[in-house]
């Protein structure tokens, strides 16, 4: 009768490992690959906590020319209007463009209807802010026209004396 290694047991060597032996490489696979995806996800965790940026996945408000902010939203700046500070352009996931600017009193209704012929009639009351005077809001299914960059439309309308109106144009996509 031959010698059988010491340790195994039963004929034929069947699949079990011996005595004292492990399967290392099971162990090792099972415990590497979800270190290997969950690192990237750490360390990504732990840079969005230590950043000081208000924009740590980018984004930030960049100025862009006022008639590249008004085109996004298929409008542009109305005669006799004057922008105040800069247009501004954010993005990461979605694009969100600001443009404000100063224009007389009387030409609001008629710039309003002019741009957005399809739009419904300006809101009065259900404005958003304290100080917003007349308002907005378009998208495709509400007056926004066809072939412009934004999927949605807020024209905010301040009017600051008997003369002057301070407008403000959000478009954005969603």
């Amino acid at each position: 009768m031959g010698r059988t290694r010491a340790g195994r047991t039963g004929a034929g060597g069947g699949g079990a490992a011996g005595r004292g032996r492990t399967r290392w490489w099971l162990f090792a696979a099972l415990t590497a690959v979800p270190a290997l995806v969950l690192l990237p996800v750490l360390v990504a965790a732990v840079g969005l906590a230590l950043s000081d940026s208000d924009y740590p996945l980018g984004g930030g408000p960049e100025q862009v020319p006022c008639s590249e902010a008004l085109g996004f939203g298929g409008a542009a700046l109305p005669e006799g209007a004057v922008p105040t500070g800069e247009c501004t352009r954010r993005g990461w996931q979605d694009i969100h463009y600001v443009a404000t600017f100063r224009m007389p009193r009387a030409g609001v209704p008629v710039w309003l209807a002019d741009t957005y012929p399809r739009a419904p009639a300006p809101e009065t009351r259900f404005c958003v802010g304290d100080d917003v005077d007349l308002c907005l809001d378009l998208d495709y299914t509400q007056g926004l026209p066809d072939g412009v960059g934004a999927d949605a439309v807020q024209v905010s309308v301040e009017y600051g004396d008997a003369d002057t109106a301070l407008v403000r144009v959000d478009a954005f996509t969603v």
